[in-house]
């Protein structure tokens, strides 16, 4: 029997559990029909552990909270004030628009509002689409300043232009106004897009001219943050704002091309390629001829390296080799001798390493060597030039009969490290097939690794400027690799291999490859073979202290 001072385990141990209203929000999303027949899919997400340990400050709102994720962090409540303000003017100046027409609006799609954030909101249905409300009407405002700094009239500029001085005004402070940019391109600072729309289809007779308002402030919003020129007549393609998830997403669209629309350049026939390459090298043939009968005798060394250290050989060397070292009149050359042992060791860990890779699948992520290039100094230097091109990352080529790198003009600013980072997190948790931006971030670490290498880049017109100085620029790009997974993008890994084989087969590079790979790669080996001719000289002394060696002296000049 349960002694009575023991608690008693009720049914319900949580206090705060209504179990009426979990019923009734049990029975309307399942009696509920929603306005779309397919399930909403999760595009809001909580940036990956890993990204938020490296660079928090990226990822975390620092003067606005839009949506629930962020909305109860104190040190950015002084901004819930403007918002609230922003919607007292919304339905001042726009007599068809009452926010709580909005609110009951919204209140219908509160499924589909949830369903759009991979995490629990633990918030009811009418304070969640009050937060909506407000968060939209904020978003709506500042999106009009935007669309107006780049010059892109709006349906309803004449509308507010009663107060877009002051706000333009307030966007001259440029501190505050990038603060606000970076926050809302957040992965974490985002509500859904057709919530906007829900906005402005209260106010506009169609949907269409809803549409077409929003979108025109999307590239307003897109032209300030994109690091990536956009051809304006080709925008139109890219995306429709009904396919848009939100801000962050529409921003991606611009930035990274799908995959089908990128043209096959691989498509080329081997025989064009041969004829080009054949051509390009014609002049080279003689050079190249002189050149490997140099290596001819790599083929013989290899030969011998392969006998010298078979696992047969290795038995034999290694026991008398660890005996003799421990002789007292040997002890000089006991450390040499280690090291030898050591590497005949680490050259079967070699190929036991090498041999597990080589059967890898391609759809694997690529090893650490498949994503090395040489920087763009080290390119400059075996005669590769870098041209812009106008667009993205879907321009990007190697011209190997001209050998030209081609690159999409990017401008860097205080707000490119948060926007690049949060397209990288949102394509990770997003994007369905390869990682088209995080490879493209990798090939820029792999060629920047230092500040001459930026500055270079800057006078090619590659990179335009706008931070303090080149050494920000490179450390931006080498602190990006570590948020990110290596992956595989076709038409990218073929402009890397290119690039590499034709590094690879510059003059200067092979002969600087074979001295590190033959000579200064070899100092193990010759270490041992001076310690085997310091004991034969050893040797050779001891013998002539004992016997008078100036007896062989005059038999040898005799013969």
């Amino acid at each position: 029997m349960i002694s009575s001072s023991e608690p008693r385990l009720g049914p319900n141990p949580n206090p705060n559990f209504d179990e009426k209203q979990w019923v009734i929000q049990i029975r309307r999303a399942l009696d509920e029909e929603l306005e779309e027949e397919t399930e909403t899919p999760v595009r809001i997400f909580n940036v990956p552990r890993p990204l938020l340990a490296i660079h928090p400050d990226s990822y975390i709102p620092q003067q606005v909270a839009i949506g629930p994720y962020h909305y109860t962090r104190p040190e950015i409540r002084e901004m819930e004030r403007y918002k609230l303000a922003a919607a007292r003017r919304n339905q001042k100046d726009f007599q068809n628009l009452k926010l709580q027409r909005l609110v009951d609006r919204l209140v219908e799609f509160e499924p589909s509002i949830r369903a759009c954030y991979n995490k629990y909101l633990n918030l009811n249905g009418e304070t969640l689409a009050w937060m909506m409300a407000v968060d939209a009407s904020f978003l709506f405002e500042f999106l009009q300043v935007c669309a107006v700094k780049q010059g892109k009239e709006t349906t309803m500029t004449n509308v507010v232009s009663s107060r877009l001085s002051y706000l333009v005004g307030l966007a001259g402070n440029k501190a505050a106004h990038n603060a606000i940019l970076r926050d809302i391109s957040m992965l974490e600072n985002q509500i859904p897009l057709f919530v906007l729309r829900k906005l402005l289809e209260l106010q506009f007779s169609s949907s269409e001219k809803a549409d077409e308002t929003l979108f025109r402030m999307l590239i307003g919003l897109c032209e300030e943050l994109s690091p990536f020129e956009m051809v304006e007549e080709d925008l139109p393609n890219v995306f429709q704002v009904r396919d848009c998830a939100h801000l962050l997403d529409a921003l991606y669209l611009l930035c990274v091309p799908k995959l089908e629309r990128i043209p096959n350049k691989s498509s080329e026939s081997v025989e064009e390629c041969c004829a080009a390459t054949s051509d390009d090298h014609h002049d080279k043939g003689r050079l190249r001829r002189a050149w490997s009968k140099v290596f001819n005798f790599q083929a013989p060394l290899n030969f011998i390296k392969k006998i010298v250290f078979s696992k047969p050989v290795k038995m034999i060397v290694k026991s008398p080799l660890m005996i003799l070292s421990n002789l007292p009149m040997l002890r000089v050359i006991k450390e040499p001798l280690k090291n030898f042992v050591s590497s005949l060791d680490d050259e079967d860990d070699e190929k036991d390493e090498g041999g597990s890779t080589k059967n890898s699948s391609t759809h694997k992520p690529p090893l650490l060597e498949e994503i090395k290039i040489p920087s763009v100094t080290g390119l400059a230097k075996a005669g590769v030039r870098f041209e812009p091109t106008e667009g993205g990352i879907s321009t990007i080529t190697f011209d190997n009969k001209n050998v030209v790198l081609y690159l999409p003009s990017i401008s860097l600013d205080v707000n490119s490290e948060v926007v690049l980072r949060n397209l990288v997190a949102y394509e990770a948790c997003s994007a369905p097939g390869p990682l088209v931006l995080a490879r493209y971030v990798e090939l820029m670490n792999g060629i920047i690794d230092t500040e001459e290498d930026a500055k270079f880049l800057r006078e090619r017109g590659i990179i335009r400027n706008h931070l303090k100085s080149d050494e920000e620029v490179a450390d931006l790009w080498n602190g990006m690799t570590k948020c990110i997974r290596l992956t595989k993008v076709a038409f990218l890994d073929k402009v890397i291999e290119d690039v590499n084989r034709y590094h690879s087969g510059v003059w200067k590079v092979k002969c600087g490859k074979y001295m590190k790979k033959y000579v200064f790669g070899s100092w193990r080996f010759l270490t041992f073979l001076a310690a085997i001719l310091m004991v034969l000289l050893m040797a050779l002394q001891a013998f002539c202290s004992v016997y008078n060696c100036a007896r062989v002296v005059p038999i040898m000049n005799l013969s």
